[in-house]
């Protein structure tokens, strides 16, 4: 890898690796410019994406492609109602002498896809929260170290409520963002129409190893921030609580809960990161609302009045902006 002389370089060269990556994912991926953005910020954030979408939006297809432009491990799981923590995380097997021997699961790998990740009982979800958080799975009693980089994208279908059990709260707190997909444009989609019905198979190339991820990812920690950005963040985290000193009206009428400390965490690592892929070295308020979006979706709750008038999490979080 590389060494920089000085952190601006780093950031220099990090916005010129984003744009290589968006070079070769717009090989495979067409007309989804703002979900790629927030997946590769939270790959620099070190944090996990929840894509939420109708089927056929190409959700799998694009965890694949960013997958394969990185040089990383990438492992598949088909979340399914049968599916059981053991076929996350490992078992412990006993071998030919009878010692009992550590299998490793599908998640001992650098990016997981957790596809329709609703389908599969609490249970099994929970198998993912120490992974997510600690990067560690405990077995046994024993604890084992996840490889890093290490970052969940997992995939949720709205539509589909038969057979599915809705996130519990503090598994939807683990994902950084929630994205929502939507249709693609009249003229995206007769692009990704052309691109999939003739012969030619588009080759997706590497683009950075772990080692270079891991350095961009203390790189966007290290980036400074001044305290009237720090403050928007706080207080339009403070803003979504209904019944505190700082909530705002809205949250007020329509909200049951507000979020947590880790949305303004995530907030501002995600608004370092949004300002370095811009090609700015210091986030500002902009920065915060670009990903404030993504981050608060999932972490306000709605009331029965704003459910009963048809008041979107969407709008609300527009007004708290």
């Amino acid at each position: 890898m590389k060494q920089f002389s000085s952190d601006k370089e780093a950031a220099d060269a990090l916005f010129q690796s984003v744009k290589n990556l968006n070079q070769e994912i717009s090989k495979v991926i067409v007309g989804q410019d703002e979900v790629v953005r927030l997946v590769l910020t939270a790959v620099f954030s070190q944090g996990h994406c929840l894509l939420v979408g109708v089927p056929g939006l190409a959700k799998t297809l694009l965890i694949h492609t960013i997958a394969s432009s990185l040089d990383l491990s990438f492992n598949r799981i088909q979340f399914t109602p049968d599916l059981m923590p053991s076929d996350i995380v490992g078992s412990e097997t006993m071998d030919q002498n009878r010692n009992f021997q550590f299998v490793k699961g599908p998640v001992f790998s650098n990016i997981i896809l957790a596809d329709e990740i609703n389908r599969t009982p609490p249970k099994t979800q929970a198998a993912l929260l120490e992974s997510m958080q600690e990067y560690s799975v405990t077995v046994a009693g024993h604890k084992y170290e996840l490889p890093k980089p290490f970052f969940v994208l997992a995939t949720q279908n709205p539509i589909e409520q038969e057979g599915t059990y809705p996130l519990p709260e503090a598994q939807l707190d683990r994902f950084m963002f929630n994205i929502t997909l939507g249709y693609p444009s009249f003229e995206a989609e007769k692009q990704i129409v052309k691109n999939t019905t003739s012969g030619q198979k588009a080759t997706v190339n590497k683009v950075l190893h772990s080692d270079e991820i891991m350095a961009f990812q203390a790189l966007v920690r290290r980036v400074p921030v001044v305290d009237n950005v720090v403050d928007y963040a706080v207080k339009l985290v403070h803003k979504t609580r209904p019944n505190t000193e700082m909530a705002a009206s809205v949250a007020n009428q329509y909200l049951e809960w507000g979020a947590g400390p880790r949305a303004s965490q995530h907030l501002i690592v995600g608004a370092k990161c949004n300002a370095l892929l811009n090609g700015k070295y210091s986030p500002d308020i902009e920065d915060v609302q670009a990903v404030a979006l993504p981050i608060l979706r999932h972490r306000i709750v709605r009331n029965f009045k704003a459910e009963a008038e048809g008041i979107s999490t969407e709008k609300i979080i527009q007004d708290l902006l």
